[in-house]
């Protein structure tokens, strides 16, 4: 009786262990597939896009449907600094939010303008001040960069007029997803690659845009990034 009590109780313990291991296994697990795809590859760009990774980006950036209550009208693109997104009103309550990277310059513009001009992988000019600050780095770009993958504008850029005058302020793609959902010391208005040509596949030109200014902090300093589309139309 004694040595079938002790076999019984070897069985219950291996067993219970089996579970802890289980337990332990569900709890690892990676980011959710439905963003994994969203956020995949776009082999068949001019550029192909690789995936971008995800893995250290808070997921209440990644684009998604929400409630959200304005007086604008649908059609309407409503940039939000001090939040970190840039929401696309579309009726009934709700509007397509995209989580967004607001570079200094992105802290200058504040109100209502419209989308001029589109541009599926732009060109990038630095500005005569960024070359004046960081020769080095800027300088041999004075005549513009080629579109492709490391181009600070991304696949595709959104360019604010004013009243028929450039308002310097784009919105634009970025390859470097730690920059999504901060403030940092160079660009416009940066969304990932991914998101920004979802974006402009779903806004004609003249479409209504307001910015929204919170007098946001920089929260890190970042690379030569996107700071610049800030160059008259002729230039790019």
């Amino acid at each position: 009786m004694r040595l079938l009590r002790s076999i019984a109780l070897f069985v219950l313990a291996s067993t219970l262990a089996g579970c802890a291991t289980t337990v332990m296994e569900v709890k690892q697990k990676g980011p959710d597939p439905m963003h994994v795809a969203m956020y995949g590859p776009h082999p068949d760009e001019r550029f192909p896009l690789p995936a971008m990774d995800i893995s250290k980006v808070n997921p209440k950036y990644f684009r998604q449907q929400v409630a959200y209550r304005t007086m604008e009208p649908p059609g309407t693109i409503v940039v939000d600094t001090q939040e970190r997104f840039l929401y696309l009103v579309q009726g009934d309550g709700m509007a397509m939010r995209y989580g967004i990277g607001v570079g200094k310059a992105g802290l200058e513009f504040e109100g209502a303008a419209r989308i001029g001009r589109k541009a599926e992988w732009p060109r990038w000019t630095p500005t005569q001040n960024m070359i004046a600050r960081e020769p080095e780095r800027n300088l041999k770009w004075a005549g513009g960069m080629e579109p492709g993958l490391t181009n600070p504008l991304g696949p595709r850029a959104l360019y604010l007029y004013k009243d028929g005058n450039d308002t310097l302020f784009r919105i634009h793609g970025t390859s470097e997803p730690w920059s999504i959902g901060k403030a940092v010391s160079s660009g416009c208005i940066r969304l990932f690659n991914q998101d920004i040509i979802d974006l402009y596949g779903r806004v004609p030109t003249g479409s209504r845009v307001v910015v929204l200014q919170h007098h946001t902090p920089v929260d890190e300093p970042g690379p030569m990034a996107a700071s610049d589309g800030l160059v008259p139309p002729a230039a790019i």
